[in-house]
């Protein structure tokens, strides 16, 4: 690690403490040259997830694009962004528990909106016309009478 302060290749790590996510190391270092001090953080390296598209192309698995898509989805709806970041967040850990380091977008789009349908029923709907391809008022209608079937809304 070259010190950000005179560029020395060497320096000693003085302390180091795991994050409050448990997710890294912070590590205090001096420089050996300078003796200024700087920090760093550690972190594993971890396997990329690749999503199959339905045409059967592949894709990295981006937890931001999954963000955007259950955002635009909550527009206009009293939904935190904190709320759907969680979402994101449970659905990447899952997956990575699973070691499911390939999933389909199905999948995907199918874990989503299990959590959607828990947060707001609107933004479900919404999310659901794009990740099933709604093409008529009648399978909209058809996702409400599934709702209401299941006691939901």
């Amino acid at each position: 690690m070259n010190c950000p302060f005179c560029g020395f290749p060497d320096s000693r790590v003085v302390d180091s403490r795991e994050t409050d996510g448990r997710d890294s190391i912070r590590r205090r270092r001096e420089c050996a040259s300078c003796g200024q001090r700087f920090t760093t953080y550690e972190k594993i390296e971890e396997i990329p997830i690749t999503v199959v598209k339905r045409d059967g192309s592949t894709e990295l698995f981006y937890p931001e694009k999954l963000l955007r898509g259950l955002s635009r989805a909550c527009t206009k709806r009293r939904v935190p962004v904190e709320r759907l970041q969680a979402v994101v967040n449970d659905i990447e850990r899952q997956l990575r528990e699973e070691a499911a380091y390939e999933v389909s977008s199905e999948r995907l789009g199918k874990m989503a909106l299990e959590r959607l349908q828990q947060i707001d029923l609107v933004a479900y709907v919404r999310f659901a016309s794009v990740y099933r391809q709604f093409e008529s008022v009648e399978e909209f209608k058809q996702e409400l009478e599934h709702l209401a079937e299941e006691g939901i809304g």
